[in-house]
């Protein structure tokens, strides 16, 4: 199988998910698509080694529902992802794949949710199962997830999952899997140990390797804007008055609906736009290309479909109103912009959640976006008096104002007002439903929290929040099993790497007659307080209680937010420790007078 496959049809996929992709806006298989969907469908094992964003999702995700009996509410497929960022955009993306699937369940579970949404989710009856390693084991343990009718499993960046630590928890459940069923394994690099694994878990898995070779046009300013305290089409429109050399734009989303509401919205604000989609014929479709040229039409909201093959040298910006799925969606939409030699404008909205795909697209186009700070009311304020002016000025520059100027000279004498006023009372007339100066409040943006980044050791982000007490029950009432493999005792691992500054010990009021482990510290923490886990230092476990040391100048609001974090169900109440001084970092410590504590560093747990 090559990868130059001319659709998707060609591929051997139902009639039912050819009509849905077309809906969405696919057009023609990526490589990895082209390559992997076939050897899926024909039931085989398979290795797929592809970076993030060059289309896997749907390589595994559409041959797997082509197996699903929508007849029986069981788990069919199992999706392991190291993250939960990425287990909901997978359940997004197949949620998306069965629109035409009526009955069809995907549930993402994962740490950090309440157990209790999860259990009356798992009850109702779910088809495919997305979860991170740590809460899919739980749900086994508890006999709350049943596998006996899996058909698929997929392991989604297994090179990650190894890399944080979870491949022992990966395999723990690769056991406990129904002997016969398929399973891919999808990795952007292939180490010792993954290759262990899928020779020991795998059946003559076929081996499949995608070089991503995309590329942008270095001509065009790419950013984004971090979706955040303002709706997404109040930021939209501040960025269209504000951004220079402003002369038209194709702004794209993922469903033809949304193309339709979009451009009425924009409509209502005063903007030329239009809707392309997929539901437009031919005559129609050139009708709104021609006039997006002529510039009678200035914004066209578009499908990645419909956008294909647009070549109008007048479009300055092309904006992401919603994330595509993969690299080669983005770099075709922006390869809209910047044509005939012009300098081109990027601009991509995106949601905290999707924070991993925009790292992603940065390393395919190897090259970096930049944030986009969001224009304030001032910005606009300022812009839409400058044009006004610039409207008036050449008014006042043209002839034909004598007959103007008398009408307002009876107006000063009947109202004895002034010129001025007169001229006041016009522009107020003139704004015409669009107030010149911006009401209400600028809002605060927030700061991602990134899972991770390939600049910086990894955070807790990256690993999922064990439940909490009230989620889990007591811990002497957890099933066991007793061939699970035995960890390493906690004192037996090595230190944590002290992190740079100075720092202060506290102490918190949950210790091991709690249950409380280090992971459950960290956690709370990284969560409650977003400080991520490399900026916590040495913590130790007593019987009643536990210290943790913070870096110095917590904010006031991370240390607020601690005094009212409970962890497994017990307030922790911190406060500054008035024990014995913390000592220097590295090295062995000892607590309670003569038990010696290590810790692993955080990235290898």
């Amino acid at each position: 199988m090559t990868s130059t496959v001319d659709s998707f049809a060609e591929l051997g996929l139902s009639e039912s998910l050819l009509k849905t992709l077309s809906e969405i806006g696919y057009e023609t298989p990526s490589p990895i698509q082209a390559q992997c969907i076939p050897v899926l469908l024909d039931g085989r094992d398979m290795i797929g080694m592809a970076q993030t964003g060059t289309g896997k999702t749907a390589a595994f995700a559409l041959p797997l529902m082509e197996t699903i009996d929508i007849k029986v509410a069981k788990p069919q497929a199992l999706i392991l992802t190291p993250t939960r960022e990425l287990a909901i955009q997978v359940a997004e993306a197949l949620q998306s794949y069965a629109k035409n699937l009526p009955g069809f369940h995907v549930l993402p579970i994962y740490g950090g949710q309440s157990y209790t949404i999860q259990l009356k989710q798992l009850s109702r009856g779910a088809h495919v199962i997305v979860g991170t390693p740590g809460r899919v084991m739980d749900h086994l343990e508890r006999k709350t997830l049943n596998l006996d009718h899996l058909k698929t499993l997929v392991l989604d960046e297994a090179d990650e999952m190894l890399r944080m630590g979870f491949i022992d928890d990966v395999e723990w459940i690769l056991e406990r899997t129904p002997e016969q069923h398929q399973t891919a394994l999808f990795s952007a690099t292939m180490p010792e140990q993954i290759r262990r694994v899928a020779q020991k878990y795998l059946v003559d898995p076929k081996e499949i390797k995608i070089k991503s070779a995309t590329a942008t046009v270095a001509a065009i300013r790419q950013v984004y804007w971090q979706v955040s305290g303002l709706h997404k089409l109040d930021a939209l429109t501040r960025i269209l008055e504000v951004e220079e050399d402003f002369d038209a734009a194709i702004i794209f989303v993922r469903t033809k609906t949304a193309t339709v509401e979009l451009a009425d919205k924009l409509n209502a604000r005063g903007y030329a736009a239009a809707a392309l989609n997929g539901d437009l014929n031919q005559q129609m479709r050139e009708r709104v290309i021609e006039q997006l040229k002529s510039g009678a039409l200035d914004i066209v909201i578009a499908t990645d479909v419909a956008a294909r093959g647009i070549d109008v040298p007048r479009v300055s910006h092309v904006i992401n109103y919603d994330i595509p799925y993969d690299t080669e969606a983005y770099v075709h939409r922006i390869g809209r912009t910047g044509r005939a030699g012009r300098n081109g404008n990027a601009i991509l909205f995106v949601a905290p959640r999707e924070i991993r795909m925009l790292r992603t697209i940065e390393r395919a186009t190897r090259q970096p976006i930049a944030p986009l700070t969001l224009p304030s009311r001032a910005d606009v304020t300022n812009k839409r008096v400058a044009d006004f002016k610039t409207k008036v000025a050449e008014v006042l520059d043209a002839e034909g104002l004598d007959f103007f100027a008398n009408i307002v000279s009876q107006l000063c004498e009947e109202k004895d007002v002034s010129a001025e006023e007169v001229a006041a009372a016009l522009a107020k007339m003139a704004q015409e439903g669009k107030p010149l100066e911006v009401a209400g409040e600028d809002p605060q943006p927030r700061p991602f929290r990134e899972e991770r980044s390939e600049h910086r050791p990894a955070s807790f982000g990256d690993r999922e929040r064990k439940p909490r007490f009230e989620d889990r029950g007591e811990r002497s009432e957890r099933p066991r099993f007793e061939d699970r493999p035995e960890r390493p005792r906690r004192e037996d691992r090595p230190a944590r790497p002290a992190p740079a500054g100075d720092m202060v010990r506290y102490r918190i009021d949950v210790g091991r007659e709690h249950g409380v482990e280090v992971r459950d510290i960290v956690g709370a923490i990284a969560n409650e307080a977003g400080i991520e886990s490399r900026f916590i230092g040495r913590i130790g476990l007593y019987e009643e209680s536990s210290t943790v040391e913070l870096p110095a100048g917590m904010p006031a609001e991370a240390a607020n937010a601690l005094k009212r974090t409970r962890i497994r169900g017990v307030p922790i109440n911190l406060r500054q420790d008035e024990g014995r001084p913390s000592g220097s970092f590295g090295g062995e410590r000892k607590f309670d007078g003569e038990r010696k504590f290590k810790k692993k560093p955080f990235a290898d747990r």
